[in-house]
């Protein structure tokens, strides 16, 4: 039948059966027949042959030719992958249970193959795929086992490639065994390991593995997974089989000495692991190991987030449990059952989780402080979390005090002292309250002003006791120094104690102190002292001097006043003259004191502060002394304030002289006045001094002034000028001035145009200004200007920057011998006059 085996050639075959597959050569077969028994060890007429059959013959004719060919040349890799292809082909799609029988026949000839090809890695290969196809688990594994052994290491991936999904299908422990052998060699697939082991549920091979992974640096995963991820997949699988993975000293699997390790690891995945370790112990069913678990996690962890998972965590474990033995209650009042040692473990368990919510601030508050133990802020929440209870908060501040590092402490740490010895203030003991601020004002705080702040409050406690001299004693021993003392209050170098005596609070509240308990005398003395470490401040000096002033001491007072301008520069001696002026001034001392005074008051003031101060002595003289000695201050005055206020001090200037002398003194000051201030102050001071003399008569010198101001202001960015420049010759003046007004209107708007400093400004005006045309009487729009204004723009376009044509007319050498007027451009500031008004 087809696909039947024909025997070897080494087999003794019968005469009978040789006659009956004669029948299988045809009479075309003759030409190859030939040629294969003159060459019989020639494998080109064979391959010829098999050519032949394949086109013309039957599967019958071609397996009888590869049969012959085969035998005769057993060791060609060519013919022997032909005749393979040709019965595995006849096969392909048939049942290898029903057809086992042709199956086995061709198993058979793989093995024929196999005994002198068994090198070859393509054979095997074909072996292999045919064998996978047939219900033979053992034989196909051997045959994998065959070819792996055969073949050199470097074909063997060849043979893992079929043999690994072999193994998916072969399931059970033959499959595991194939992957342990696979991973001998390629140990970089140990990912695809671990999923089978959890799908064979074979947990505890499958933690081994994940350990030998996370023990191995040069592993790389496949599917780029860290080291933590893992770990993670590791725990999880521990805590989710707890029951089915074995532990001990056998297996090598510790799970406690795992999370803890990765406790410790992970810092910022604690809460999640100390979690996971609780769930391990419960799903083992050992609650109480859990329960001691979730303890020790809330007490170590060092973020409120880990806490919160941690204690939520708890919570919930406990209110479980406490839900099915209420329901075993139930279940138990329901039948008329009593048990005492179920219901007294139910009391014990609510009992328990009642607590466990009660400490959760407390819990809180540790965590914090685990933190940063330099938190005052939580040290005093912490005490306001005991309340009444003495015995804790005593126990509290002393944890604070000793845990608390002063350098480091965040917050006011010594206020955490005050209120230590406030309590025992409280209760009645002060000597041990006295105990406590004693040791305080020892304490190396971070800042001198911390230091202050302590012995105030000493300071606060004897007071609050009615005990005034030793407040006054111990604020005295504090500001205790050297008689001149070089210590730098900013050299963080020295502790704070020996820096707290130039403490500017301390010595401050020393003076509120001394000025409400003690005598005048005393208090003069600390003010005396602080000026003698040359740590006063402004306020001192002025309460200093209003304290002298208010027991009638003035020349005192006077003299604390100079000491302050001693000891601070402008703009503080602004202020301390000032007022030191003012207090002068009004107790009428005598006139030349004053002058002296006022004299060094603006011998070194800056400009910025000048002109409060030239004007009250500017005022003094008006007052006491004599006009013309004003008018000089105020002259003066004009030289030395700043730009900003020497315009405003002109002004001044002006309407005091006019005031004192009449408008006609005001005249060299107008002067002086154009000539110092700036071009934009300048022309606005003209205009001033014109009005003046408008009103005095004097038109020309008012006309003379309009022409002066006229060089500092453009047409088109200062158009205010000109305006009263035309009302004034409007009202004042003829055509020919007002042709002289426009004349000189025109040579500044040239020279404007030719300043390039001034083109920037003259764009900006131009882009502000929206002018709407020109309006005939009969309301159409003029013509003849929008020419005008036309021909202005070519010519401006054809002309070079900064350039403005004298005339329309011809220029320079082209210009005619006589003289012909030009045409003036069109100005939109002139005025139409009548033949009637010349």
């Amino acid at each position: 039948m087809p696909g039947a085996l024909l025997p070897s050639a080494d087999v003794p075959v019968s005469k009978g059966r040789v006659a009956s597959d004669l029948y299988l050569i045809a009479d075309n077969d003759v030409v190859y027949e030939q040629d294969v028994l003159k060459n019989p060890g020639s494998l080109k007429p064979w391959l010829e042959y098999v050519a032949y059959k394949r086109q013309y013959g039957t599967f019958l004719e071609r397996s009888f030719v590869l049969e012959r060919a085969c035998s005769l040349l057993p060791r060609s890799y060519k013919l022997w992958k032909m005749y393979l292809d040709l019965r595995t082909r006849h096969l392909r799609g048939r049942n290898p249970a029903k057809y086992a029988a042709e199956y086995d026949k061709v198993n058979a000839l793989f093995e024929r193959a196999l005994i002198l090809l068994n090198k070859m890695p393509k054979i095997w290969e074909m072996y292999l795929k045919f064998l996978t196809k047939q219900p033979l688990i053992t034989t196909t594994r051997r045959v994998f086992d065959r070819a792996l052994r055969s073949l050199p290491a470097t074909q063997h991936n060849r043979i893992w490639t079929q043999f690994r999904p072999f193994a998916l299908t072969a399931s059970g422990e033959t499959s595991i065994r194939i992957w342990r052998r696979y991973l001998q060699i390629h140990p970089e697939d140990a990912e695809d390991f671990i999923d089978i082991l959890v799908e064979r549920q074979q947990y505890t091979e499958a933690v081994q593995k994940y350990i030998e992974i996370l023990n191995n640096p040069r592993f790389k995963s496949k599917e780029a997974k860290g080291p933590f991820q893992f770990w993670t997949e590791m725990v999880e699988l521990m805590i989710d089989h707890a029951r089915e993975i074995k532990t001990g000293n056998e297996t090598g699997i510790n799970v406690e000495r795992i999370v803890r390790s990765g406790i410790q690891r992970f810092p910022d995945q604690r809460g999640i692991l100390w979690v996971g370790l609780a769930r391990f112990w419960i799903n083992k069913g050992n609650h109480e190991k859990a329960r001691d678990t979730f303890e020790e996690g809330i007490t170590t962890v060092m973020t409120v987030r880990d806490f919160t998972i941690v204690f939520d965590t708890y919570a919930e474990a406990e209110e479980a449990i406490l839900g099915i033995l209420m329901e075993q209650a139930n279940t138990r009042s329901e039948k008329g059952k009593l048990d005492e040692n179920a219901d007294l473990d139910l009391e014990i368990r609510m009992d328990r989780l009642e607590q466990l919510m009660n400490r959760r601030p407390f819990l809180v508050n540790d965590v914090l402080l685990r933190q940063n133990p330099d938190n005052v802020i939580e040290w005093e929440k912490r005490v306001a979390l005991w309340g009444d209870n003495k015995q804790e908060v005593v126990q509290t501040y002393t944890n604070a005090i000793a845990a608390i590092n002063p350098k480091k402490a965040l917050g006011r740490f010594h206020e955490l002292w005050v209120n230590y010895a406030k309590l025992y203030e409280q209760g009645g003991d002060l000597n041990t309250a006295r105990v406590i601020m004693e040791k305080a004002v020892k304490v190396p705080f971070k800042s001198v002003n911390e230091l202050a702040e302590m012995w105030c409050g000493w300071a606060e406690l004897e007071l609050r006791n009615e005990n005034f001299d030793r407040a006054v004693a111990i604020i005295a021993k504090a500001t205790q120094a050297p008689k001149r003392s070089k210590v730098d209050y900013f050299d963080e170098t020295l502790t704070p104690q020996q820096r707290v005596h130039k403490s500017s609070k301390l010595w401050s509240y020393y003076l509120d102190l001394v000025e409400s308990v003690s005598s005048l005398e005393e208090t003069r003395k600390v003010y005396d002292r602080i000026f003698e470490l040359r740590i006063a401040t402004p306020l001192t000096v002025v309460n200093y001097a209003d304290l002298l002033e208010e027991n009638r001491y003035f020349e005192d007072s006077y003299k604390v006043y100079e000491r302050g301008l001693d000891l601070f520069s402008y703009p503080v001696a602004f202020e301390l003259w000032n007022k030191y002026l003012t207090k002068a001034a009004q107790r009428q001392i005598s006139i030349e004191r004053l002058r002296d005074l006022f004299e060094q008051a603006v011998l070194e003031c800056p400009p910025k502060f000048a002109k409060t101060l030239y004007l009250m002595y500017g005022a003094l003289e008006e007052e006491r002394g004599i006009a013309r000695h004003a008018m000089r201050i105020y002259e003066r005055a004009t030289r030395q304030v700043s730009d900003e206020d020497r315009a405003a001090m002109f002004d001044f200037y002006i309407t005091k002289s006019a005031s004192n002398f009449g408008l006609t003194s005001t005249r060299p000051i107008y002067e002086r006045a154009i000539e110092s201030l700036p071009d934009g102050e300048a022309k606005d001071m003209c205009l001033k001094f014109a009005e003046m003399e408008r009103k005095m008569g004097e038109i020309d010198r008012a006309r003379a002034l309009f022409g002066h101001g006229s060089q500092f202001c453009d047409p088109r960015t200062n158009p205010e000028y000109w305006k009263k420049w035309e009302s004034f010759e409007v009202q004042h003046g003829n055509e020919d001035t007002f042709k002289e007004m426009l004349r000189i209107k025109r040579s500044v708007q040239t020279k404007y145009n030719t300043d390039v400093s001034f083109i920037a400004a003259q764009a900006i005006a131009r882009g502000q200004q929206q002018p709407e045309p020109p309006v005939n009487g009969d309301g159409g729009t003029g013509s003849a200007s929008t020419a005008d204004a036309m021909a202005n723009l070519e010519r401006q376009a054809r002309a070079p920057m900064g350039f403005v044509a004298a005339s329309t007319g011809p220029e320079g050498a082209k210009a005619p011998v006589e003289e012909q007027p030009a045409a003036a451009p069109a100005n939109p500031d002139a005025i139409e006059m009548d033949d009637e008004d010349t």
